[in-house]
This record gives structure tokens, C-alpha cells and sequence, in this order.
């Protein structure tokens, strides 16, 4: 069995204990001649319920202490109609509808109290079943950590381990980064690609620029993949009660505060323009320049030589997040792995550059 070792022991006591039940309750009808139930009998019976029950179990091993609670809520959802339906007089004018239906097939009239309380009850019955069904089953259907319900986008809080949702704008998941960012730990919480998004990525896929359509295969395959991920929570949510009459940056703002999430994009405008607004904003760019080791002049360090400069005396190597460090009077050592000294740095629209030179031994 697959099951993990505790819910196996919980499985042998359970079945212990109904075969202790079955035979206490054959020694109890010991000596009775009436109804006395052999000890076999009583071993088989437990045995009987017990495989029943944790066939049940097994049937429930996806079903979730998550999910039960959402079943829950659906279930008294559809109570609560039931009930509301029952109040309008709904059952008396199926049951005086039946009767109708009675005394024109038979010439007869169904009377009497017990008749007419039965065939209220059964309608009762079967509306507050099905009615409960319906509305178990349609909760079981939504989203299991935050369906929304009556109002487009209102939903269920976040309970503080499933942190605050992220939505994604369409360059945040043709970036593909953002798998690797949220399996690393740094950041939690549920990821919303709305359907438009979604929409406007298909769209740039048949684009007749090929730069546009390799950004948006890469996107659906980053978010293929992301999908496919357990350890990531991703859904595609529809964009209701979202104006139609914006723009698609527009439309990603009101969706973000809608559901009071948090908006991850690498669009310097629309961060820009997010924390006007109000928004939480989860740059890409900005994540990935805090994590860029810095370089002071005077820091000495071990650099791997590989080319040649734009001048003939120097050497280029890189560190390891494709920072350009240009070393002079190194070109005789390209190939190998220096100690090298900084004596200054560049900010260019391309990135810093560093400048060093090889430190004395």
C-alpha cells in the first residue's frame, strides 16, 4: 500500500476495533435463543463494515481537509436555497399538483394527513437534496484556496501561509524567470494569470515579427511548465468586472486591486504607474539588480581571463551575473585565472563596467 505508514496503523486499528465490536455484540446475544448471532457471524460483520469504511477512505485520498471545508460551505449554500425555496409555498403547490394529477388518472382524491404529510416530506426531501448536491459540487469545482462567489473576484482572504496573490503581467511570463524565483522560496503565494493576459501572449505568438513570436513561445512554455509544477500554484482566472473600455495595463491594474494582490512584471512604465495607484509592485528587474554583488574600487578578487579587450594590452572576464570586468596589461594572461585589483567603474545604458588591473603578488 502506498498510503503513508500512520494512516495504515489508523486503518489496522479501525479494523481492529470493529472486529472487537462484532464480537462483543455476538457474546451479547449469547444464551438468547431468539436472535443469537454465531461468533463468526459477529468477526465477519465487523470485517464487512470495517472493508467498507476504508474502501470509502481510499475512494477520499485526494479529498483534502481544504477541500471538505469548501464542500462544506457549498452544501449549506444549497440548504440555505433549499430552505428559501420550501418557505414560498413551493412544496404544497407540487403536492397539490400531484393530487390534481392523481384524481384525473384515477377519479380519486388523495386525502388524510399522513398521506399528504408524507408527499410533502419527500418533496422537501429531494429539494434540500439536490439543492445541497448542486451546491457541494459546484464549490468543489472552483478554485479550492479562493473561488469566488455571487460577486466577480470576491473571495476567501489568504490565510497567512498562502501569502498574497501575484498577478502576471504578460512580459513577467515571457521573462521566465518567475518559476525559478518562486520554487527558490523567496516568494509565496498563488499565481493569477488573467484570461486576457493569456489572450494578448496568443496574440504577439502569430505575430509576423519573429522576436515577438520567440518571446511568446517562450512565454507559454514558461507557463506550460509552471502549470504542470506541483509546487506552484497557478490559475487562469476569467477578467470579470473588469472594464473592457481600458487598456491592457489598465485592465491589469484593476484585476490586481480587485483582488487585492500583488502585480509582478519587468514593465519600468507600469511599475511606475502600479505604485501611483496604490499597488504592490514585484519588479524583476529590480529584484535582479538588488542581487548583483557589488563592485567597489579597491576590492580585490580572482577573475578567469577569457578574450581580449578593445584595447590590444587588455583582457576581459566576467563575474557571474555577466558583469564585464576589463583588466589591463593582462592580454598574456588570457586563458587563466587571475588575482585582479579594481581601480574603477562604469555605469553605462548596457551595465556597469569594471576596470581593473592585475593585483601585485
Amino acid at each position: 500500500m502506498n498510503a503513508p505508514a500512520s494512516v495504515n496503523i489508523a486503518r489496522l486499528l479501525y479494523l481492529l476495533i470493529c472486529e472487537a465490536a462484532g464480537a462483543a455484540l455476538a457474546f451479547s446475544t449469547k444464551g438468547n435463543d431468539a436472535l443469537e448471532i454465531p461468533i463468526w457471524a459477529g468477526l465477519l460483520g465487523g470485517l464487512v463494515v470495517a472493508a467498507f469504511f476504508i474502501f470509502v477512505e481510499k475512494l477520499m485520498e485526494g479529498f483534502t481537509l481544504r477541500g471538505f471545508s469548501t464542500a462544506t460551505f457549498g452544501l449549506l449554500v444549497g440548504l440555505f436555497c433549499a430552505f428559501l425555496v420550501t418557505r414560498v409555498g413551493l412544496t404544497e403547490v407540487l403536492t397539490s399538483a400531484l393530487n390534481r394529477q392523481f384524481e384525473m388518472d384515477s377519479g380519486q382524491v388523495l386525502s388524510g394527513p399522513d398521506i399528504a404529510l408524507t408527499i410533502s416530506l419527500g418533496i422537501s426531501s429531494l429539494l434540500y437534496a439536490s439543492f445541497g448536491f448542486l451546491g457541494a459540487v459546484l464549490a468543489l469545482r472552483s478554485s479550492h484556496d479562493d473561488f469566488a462567489f455571487i460577486l466577480p473576484y470576491v473571495r476567501f482572504r489568504q490565510d497567512s501561509s498562502t501569502g498574497q496573490p501575484v498577478v502576471l503581467d504578460d512580459d513577467a511570463i515571457m521573462d521566465g524567470r518567475v518559476s525559478g524565483v518562486v520554487r527558490s522560496g523567496f516568494l509565496t503565494g498563488r499565481l493569477i494569470v488573467p484570461r486576457f493576459v493569456l489572450d494578448e501572449i496568443e496574440v504577439l505568438a502569430n505575430s509576423p515579427s519573429a522576436a515577438n513570436r520567440q518571446r511568446a513561445e517562450r512565454g507559454l512554455s514558461a507557463l506550460e511548465k509552471m502549470r504542470e509544477d506541483k509546487e506552484l500554484k497557478v490559475s487562469i482566472e476569467e477578467a470579470r468586472g473588469v472594464s473592457t473600455d481600458e487598456t491592457l495595463n489598465g485592465r491589469l491594474l484593476q484585476t490586481t486591486q480587485l483582488l487585492g494582490a500583488r502585480l509582478m512584471t519587468t514593465d519600468e512604465n507600469l511599475s511606475k504607474v502600479a505604485k501611483l495607484r496604490g499597488v504592490d509592485v514585484l519588479n524583476l528587474n529590480e529584484l535582479s539588480e538588488a542581487l548583483r554583488p557589488s563592485v567597489v574600487v579597491g576590492e580585490k578578487f580572482r577573475l578567469a581571463l577569457v578574450r581580449t579587450g578593445k584595447d590590444e594590452h587588455q583582457a576581459v572576464g566576467y563575474l557571474a551575473d555577466g558583469t564585464m570586468i576589463v583588466v589591463n596589461h593582462a592580454v598574456d594572461k588570457i586563458g587563466s585565472t587571475q588575482d585582479v585589483l579594481v581601480i574603477s567603474t562604469l555605469q553605462t545604458t548596457s551595465g556597469l563596467m569594471v576596470f581593473a588591473e592585475l593585483a601585485e603578488s
